[in-house]
């Protein structure tokens, strides 16, 4: 049995009643609202994980809310996304988020002076789902749309440490084993991320952040759920950097105990090439993960970076990883797993010469990516989350007429 705490809390699957969490669960959420945000592009709607993981939300009684921040190039990739999840007996909302109604209230935004428009991607996506879902929810879970290993006990586990009040957190981080097909994945958790925390330990110390990071046993998991207060007073990164990032806005925001990590168990997606360079694939989320780390030691430890701590970094990572690539192959071999260490080697060697690139990349611009929090977006426009509910009740309302054909449903409301 695995009982090790960590800085933060760490909460294992120990084998308990999962039947009695979630009547519990139920419980508390008739009191305190939950919600769950997806963010999603409209491709991933022709693909088998995101039917399943509807199905399994269906089922999830503790669940108020479901907010898909949907992005698709069309009103009719739209209206296609709006009569995909029409199943869920939750009050849903699908955000299109790079729609014109969307689109209309950010331009408005910037007018105000805070233009938000040239943030794209996940970061944007979340951003504007967690200030929709915290209109009425109390805790709010987000997760991608392309796991396939899904089932409903992965919310369950994210949310009720939020909602049973005696736990006191605030923010709660999935940890799970990355194994598909035989094979061990989460090459930039295990091969990057690891040793890069290790190795900046040692060319820096064991400053507190540090030491945070390192309490992550999944520091990559992009499964996560927050209360409503933190959401809006949180600074969401809008680069391939975002779970680091925001880490690093939690560990600015809330006190090491009200920080949780939770056992999800075997989990699995889709994945990502190594990519030919810095500006693609692994490559870039490797080279964004390690400019956000570089920032954050910066503004919270008063760490001095230079070319020489660059260079003593690389020779370190170096070591540290190939040192875990032998450990991962012991362990591979006694669970029968498939291991090619040759590839394993290659590919820390790449991820090595992303600390070159990226290292310098920092040291010519360390400035960051991140999108204001919402209060201050608040500060600007007091009503921008109910014109962002407005927006999808109307674009909401418009898609459900494309479909005559489609059973009638009331529009989407909170409260």
């Amino acid at each position: 049995m695995d009982y090790k705490q960590e800085l933060i809390t760490t909460i294992h699957d120990l084998g308990g009643d999962v039947g009695r969490l979630e009547t519990r669960l139920v419980e508390l959420s008739q009191h305190h609202p939950t919600a769950v945000l997806i963010p999603s592009l409209y491709e991933e709607l022709e693909r088998p994980a995101l039917a399943t993981i509807r199905n399994h939300l269906s089922q999830c009684a503790f669940i108020n809310t479901v907010v898909i921040c949907l992005y698709a190039d069309s009103f009719e990739q739209y209206v296609q996304a709006v009569q995909f999840f029409q199943p869920l007996p939750q009050r849903t909302m699908v955000l299109w988020e790079n729609g014109p109604a969307v689109t209309h209230i950010l331009k408005t935004l910037a007018e105000e002076g805070l233009d938000l428009l040239p943030f794209r991607g996940k970061g944007r996506a979340v951003w504007l789902g967690l200030g929709l879902a915290s209109l009425e929810a109390a805790a709010i879970a987000l997760h991608d749309a392309d796991i396939t290993t899904y089932d409903r006990t992965y919310p369950l586990k994210l949310l009720y440490p939020l909602l049973e009040q005696e736990f006191g957190i605030a923010f709660c981080k999935a940890y799970y084993a990355r194994i598909g097909h035989q094979r061990l994945h989460g090459r930039v958790t295990r091969l990057f991320v690891t040793p890069l925390i290790t190795s900046l330990m040692e060319v820096f110390g064991y400053r507190d952040y540090l030491r945070y990071l390192n309490a992550y046993r999944y520091p990559l998991s992009g499964e996560f759920a927050l209360t409503s207060d933190l959401a809006l007073n949180t600074r969401i990164p809008s680069n391939w950097g975002l779970e680091v990032g925001l880490l690093a806005e939690v560990y600015r925001n809330v006190a090491l105990k009200r920080v949780a990590q939770v056992d999800l168990g075997i989990f699995e997606h889709k994945h990502q090439t190594l990519g030919q360079s810095t500006h693609s694939g692994l490559q870039k989320m490797c080279r964004d993960i390690l400019q956000s780390i570089l920032r954050t030691l910066t503004e919270t430890e008063q760490v001095v970076i230079g070319p020489d701590h660059i260079r003593s970094l690389r020779i370190k990572f170096r070591r540290e990883a190939q040192n875990l690539a032998r450990q991962y192959f012991v362990d591979a071999r006694f669970n029968h797993l498939d291991y090619d260490r040759h590839q394993e080697e290659v590919t820390l060697e790449t991820f090595e010469q992303v600390i070159v690139s990226a290292g310098q990349q920092y040291l010519d611009d360390p400035t960051g990516t991140q999108i204001p929090d919402w209060t201050r977006a608040l500060a600007v426009i007091p009503d921008l989350r109910e014109q962002l509910l407005d927006a999808v009740i109307s674009d909401m309302a418009q898609a459900q007429a494309a479909c005559p054909s489609s059973p009638e449903s009331p529009a989407p409301a909170l409260g």
